[in-house]
């Protein structure tokens, strides 16, 4: 299938999406009957209270965990026939994650941390340089690519997450409270971030318990009990 034929359909399909938990009378439905479609392009916000499903949505999307029932499609593959082998290696070509807390490796410099992820895809080592570069100087901070996390401010490590998050190029880069642990002044900073990568052609998922950062969204999808209430437009 060509680029333009798999542009036609959804990056992610979640399809009568169930998760449960627990047996009997201790049974959790985690996700209950859930159905989304994400758009090559969109920008989509997911909010709700804790406990509402939006995370085991985040973790099934991110093909971190696996349907009890239904079926996930990611760019036309069917995720949950998928091995683990299978799994990992399209979280790698397909996917990219941003997270509250910025899992950058303390020993390794920004540029280091940000190649990290072609070292898996077996990039060669000088493309994996010039990328890494790239991907450094697009998220503003090509002159701290020698500094360790110890010497970035939050929201520059937030940024050389995001940098490793896009530099293999991913259908689906996936937010969790990415701004959950910066100042308002850094939180702005990287909503900008995301609405110039939108604006460059990522699909972004972003999960967030904050109004004004889900209003930067194109949609929100609003969970609570499992299910999906309310999938509004800006």
């Amino acid at each position: 299938m060509d680029k333009e034929s798999i542009k036609q359909n959804p990056v992610a399909k979640l399809l009568n999406v169930s998760k449960f938990y627990g047996h009997g009378e201790l049974l959790v439905k985690a996700l209950d009957e859930v159905n989304l479609e994400v758009a090559h392009g969109d920008y989509l916000a997911v909010m709700g209270a804790s406990g509402s499903g939006k995370s085991t949505a985040m973790n099934i999307l991110g093909c971190l965990d696996k349907p009890t029932h239904g079926s996930y499609e990611l760019n036309g593959v069917t995720v949950e026939d998928l091995d683990d082998d299978a799994l990992a290696d399209l979280r790698n070509k397909e996917l990219g994650f941003v997270f509250q807390q910025f899992h950058l490796l303390q020993d390794a410099t920004a540029i280091e941390n940000v190649m990290l992820p072609m070292i898996y895809a077996c990039v060669p080592q000088d493309e994996r340089e010039t990328l890494a570069e790239e991907a450094l100087k697009k998220v503003g901070l090509i002159e701290r690519m020698q500094n360790r996390p110890n010497q970035l401010s939050g929201g520059q490590q937030q940024r050389v997450a995001i940098a490793r998050a896009i530099i293999n190029q991913p259908s689906l880069l996936l937010a969790d409270e990415p701004t959950g642990a910066l100042d308002s002044n850094t939180t702005e900073d990287v909503l900008n971030l995301f609405d110039d990568l939108h604006n460059q052609g990522i699909t972004l998922v972003l999960v967030t318990h904050e109004n004004e950062v889900a209003k930067r969204a194109q949609k929100v999808a609003r969970f609570k009990d499992g299910k999906i209430i309310e999938i509004s437009r800006r």
